[in-house]
């Protein structure tokens, strides 16, 4: 750890993370592997090194899959799609088939790709779904339940990857199947979310899911998903069709029916993912490929990154006042961005160009001053002329391909809602539209009339996505969930290690903070450096205690290609390879 106050970090964090480490370095479960063997042992790892591929994610039984169908002759596309249907299964309350999410990749062509495969609004769809009679904001229907739900679009993302993995999808699914049908034992974390959100299981479901135990969930008991098996075997015969038509999609519509929700057959056999182009740009000496439209993360991440190199960020130490203050205003400015310009580009102009120029950025910065609290009632989008649950996993392969998946259901456990005789979780999407201007979703956002409601429209998403090259060398992958908190995370991270110098570990694992825009306060996890934070409340900044942001993944690749791969510390998370 260099260019850092050591002092600056409290002896608190530093126990924090290195105590998480152990735990969880010798936390043994047992569950089925994941081919054959009913009482395999699985430990969580937070660190792997290696020289020939690495993977990292949410679960340690969806990087097993990834691991082991790398060892069959797999690539990075292979590990992404087994380990993203293994998600589905071992980390309900994120990884999923019932919604959708966004790819980044970079080839070992040196090509890089995109790949939008973000849920849509159904063809039943209005502007004004959510509004009662007197124009009140409904958010309960757009958070939770039937009508929550956007039209799934993960398995479309999952076949559109295809072509460039190596192995069949009969191969590919086989692990999450045998999760499904043979059960795996569950950890504490997961025990403990899942009886902590039985009373929204029973309000929300015509039926009693999977999800439901009678008493109470606890470590090592074991979830055996049947339904959500068939529905994967369908998949694995028929790929897409096995999804968006027949048995699942009339379960799906039966569902729909049974609890006032509006997706129709057609919304599901006419949904396609997207190929969009990666949003590439140059800090620092790095190379930045990040996602497009309609994620608002690529455009964010760029302007934060923009305003920290014109206000000379790399000048100041870790967790300083200096930074911190830099870093916040940076996403004041462009959050307010976000609330009036960001939308599904299919559906308006966008204006990417402008958003990210640094003419633009700079002019947006005249405001600030250095040691002072911005404030968001006096700060708006810049003036242009037209012309929280979510999960990540990265992969590197030994041929030199990359890739960095964020898929989501949106809330936890996403719309709460399970569809009857398929076994999956329905997102609750929805509400990351604007679905009244000025009324902020779960997560704060405020949206304008560029993220309205309209007929397949895709809404507004903050997943972030990152590859990051150095001389045209794969040298990060990073990726996070964690709502609108996403593309502040991925920033920090990024900066944590290209300016401030930090470790891989200490990048991921440190103490983070969030500022949005809206609502005006400074959000900061525990163990934050408590000199920053009284400084920063001299300066008329709010600070506001929260629980852990995001769950950060991360891969480096060094100038000798040794590669590191780092789980976040805040959940289940785990990574190894070879």
């Amino acid at each position: 750890m260099s260019n850092i106050n050591r002092f600056l970090i409290t002896p608190l964090i530093l126990c924090t993370s290195i105590g998480l480490f152990i735990s969880c370095k010798t936390n043994q479960v047992k569950s089925s592997s994941i081919f054959n063997d009913s009482s395999a042992t699985y430990t969580i790892n937070k660190v792997f090194t290696g020289n020939k591929y690495a993977v990292v994610c949410a679960h340690p039984l969806a990087s097993l899959a990834g691991q082991q169908v790398m060892a069959k002759g797999g690539n990075a596309f292979d590990a992404a799609i087994a380990m993203q249907l293994a998600l589905a299964v071992v980390y309900p309350a994120a990884g999923n088939i019932g919604g959708g999410g966004f790819m980044i990749a970079h080839l070992k062509t040196g090509e890089n790709l995109a790949l939008d495969f973000r849920e849509k609004a159904g063809s039943k769809a209005s502007r004004d779904m959510y509004l009662d009679a007197t124009g009140n904001a409904l958010t309960e229907k757009s958070q939770n339940g039937h009508l929550a739900a956007g039209i799934p679009g993960t398995i479309a993302g999952i076949i559109a990857m295809l072509p460039y993995a190596k192995l069949p999808l009969a191969i590919l699914c086989q692990p999450a199947i045998n999760y499904a049908k043979n059960g795996f034992a569950i950890t504490d974390k997961e025990a403990n979310n899942l009886n902590a959100n039985k009373a929204n299981f029973l309000k929300y479901n015509t039926h009693t899911p999977a999800l439901i135990k009678n008493g109470l969930w606890a470590k090592g008991n074991l979830l055996v998903q049947t339904e959500l098996a068939y529905t994967l075997t369908r998949i694995q015969k028929n790929g897409a069709a096995g999804f968006y038509q027949g048995e699942t999609a009339n379960y799906i519509v039966a569902e729909m029916q049974k609890g006032g929700g509006i997706l129709t057959l057609n919304d599901l056999k006419n949904y396609k993912a997207t190929w969009r182009k990666p949003l590439v740009f140059n800090y620092n000496n790095h190379q930045i490929i990040s996602m497009p439209p309609p994620s608002s993360g690529g455009i964010i991440l760029n302007q934060l990154l923009t305003f920290s190199k014109l206000m000379q960020l790399n000048k100041y130490n870790y967790q300083s006042q200096q930074a911190v203050n830099i870093m916040v205003e940076a996403e004041r400015l462009a959050y307010a961005d976000r609330a009036d310009f960001m939308g599904d580009p299919d559906f308006v102009k966008v204006p990417v160009k402008t958003l990210t120029s640094d003419g633009y950025l700079q002019k947006r910065l005249n405001n600030f001053t250095l040691g002072q609290a911005g404030k968001s009632s006096q700060t708006k989008a810049g003036n242009i002329t037209p012309s929280e649950e979510t999960t990540h996993l990265n992969v590197i392969d030994s041929e030199g391909n990359a890739v960095s998946l964020t898929t989501t259901l949106n809330g936890n456990y996403g719309s709460k809602t399970v569809v009857a005789g398929a076994g999956f979780l329905l997102n609750n999407e929805m509400d990351d539209f604007s679905i009244k201007p000025g009324t902020p979703n779960m997560y704060g956002a405020i949206g304008g009339e560029a993220n309205s409601i309209a007929p397949g429209k895709t809404m507004l998403s903050s997943m972030t996505p990152t590859i990051v090259l150095q001389n045209n060398a794969l040298k990060y992958i990073v990726g996070t969930p964690g709502g609108t908190t996403i593309p502040t995370s991925v920033y920090q991270t990024i900066v944590n290690l290209i300016d401030f110098n930090l470790s891989p570990e200490d990048a991921v694992w440190l103490p983070k903070f969030h500022h949005q825009w809206l609502p005006d306060e400074v959000f900061v996890e525990q163990g934050f450096n408590i000199r920053t934070i009284e400084a920063l409340k001299n300066m008329g900044y709010k600070i506001t205690n929260r629980s852990a942001i995001g769950r950060t993944e991360l891969i480096v690749i060094d100038a000798n290609k040794k590669i590191k791969a780092v789980a976040d510390t805040r959940g289940d998370d785990d990574a190894r390879g070879k």
